[in-house]
């Protein structure tokens, strides 16, 4: 089972894709989202939805980071040819997904994100469709008041 709202995010630490070692800052707004492999359809298009909105959820001052188990040279290659301006961290011992409670029973992390802010879970997302997935996430954190854009 999953962290649930209200669980303080746990401190964490991994690889990006150019292999520096990634510590979240939960004080301010992030948005982590898991997912099973790099380079796959429901993957590729998520990534490339979060990379599609990225200067909306920079303008709103949340941060966005992806996590699988896929290591820091599949994640280079994947940043690469789909232009990915966010961290991805690799999780290749499953240390970060266990951290969040995200199962990862058939070898690779669930589709699972987590918005934290503050320090704790805001919000947990699971089963999720990764098309329009970013633009929902975001559209939440505004109708929610957790953060705002303005034109």
């Amino acid at each position: 089972m999953a962290l649930e709202p209200g669980d303080p995010a746990p401190q964490v630490r991994a690889p990006n894709q150019d292999g520096d070692p990634v510590e979240p800052d939960w004080t301010g707004v992030s948005v982590v989202y898991f997912y099973p492999k790099d380079d796959t359809p429901g993957c590729t298009t998520e990534a490339e939805q979060f990379q599609a909105e990225l200067a909306s959820y920079r303008d709103a001052g949340v941060t966005v980071y992806g996590v699988s188990t896929d290591g820091v040279d599949s994640h280079a290659d994947f940043a690469d040819e789909y232009d990915i301006e966010f961290d991805l961290l690799a999780d290749p011992d499953g240390e970060v997904a266990d951290a969040f409670d995200v199962d990862r029973s058939g070898g690779v992390a669930s589709r699972t994100t987590f918005v934290v802010v503050g320090e704790s879970i805001q919000a947990v997302y699971t089963g999720v469709d990764p098309d329009g997935h970013a633009r929902n996430v975001l559209a939440d954190l505004i109708e929610t008041g957790v953060v705002t854009l303005d034109d």
